[in-house]
């Protein structure tokens, strides 16, 4: 471990993201956050901040989209000792569910949340791994409010600020993303 009174959190963090070219396309450069979880200061560090920041929002339910946003979600869901809601793929939940679909930036894709898997008017932080355009996570909000939920914040370790996501998801529901590290 680097020792962390030169190192501010997030250079620490940032030192745990790996750079990995053209992934899963040429021109794309992919954000891992796979050595960033096999640090455990790393993964305390991410969660305490995320805690931080949603500590008086009377935050009620975590949901998280698959796959990545679940590793972060449930510990997140675990820390604040809240429910954990996944948001899947399409085929993947068994029982009765809503779907939603999206655009990508090459297709669409379509994910599903299980119709009793939140309280109505329950205050759901809706958590993801990166925002790039925030159609993904767009998708789960809307998901979200179609079982009744209120979509209270949404949380991300990483946000490409260079990218539109964060204003999308700010005028579809009016509410600021929190993202850990930015590039």
């Amino acid at each position: 471990m680097i020792e962390q009174q030169h190192v501010t959190k997030i250079d620490y963090l940032k030192l745990h993201v790996r750079d990995v070219p053209d992934f899963p396309k040429p021109g794309i450069i992919f954000k891992d956050i796979t050595p960033l979880l096999s640090d455990s200061v790393a993964r305390k560090l991410v969660v305490d901040i995320t805690i931080n920041h949603y500590r008086d929002k009377n935050i009620q339910v975590i949901a998280a989209i698959e796959a990545r946003g679940f590793l972060f979600g449930m510990l997140l869901a675990d820390a604040m000792g809240l429910p954990f809601v996944p948001i899947r793929k399409v085929g993947k939940l068994p029982y009765k569910k809503k779907i939603e679909h999206y655009d990508l930036e090459y297709g669409t894709s379509s994910i599903e949340i299980h119709e009793d898997s939140i309280t109505p008017r329950s205050r759901v932080l809706i958590h993801d791994d990166l925002l790039a355009t925030g159609g993904t996570a767009k998708a789960a909000g809307s998901l979200v409010q179609k079982v009744g939920g209120i979509v209270a914040g949404f949380s991300f370790v990483i946000d490409l600020s260079f990218l539109p996501g964060n204003l999308n998801l700010i005028e579809a529901f009016g509410v600021e993303p929190c993202s850990i590290l930015t590039y």
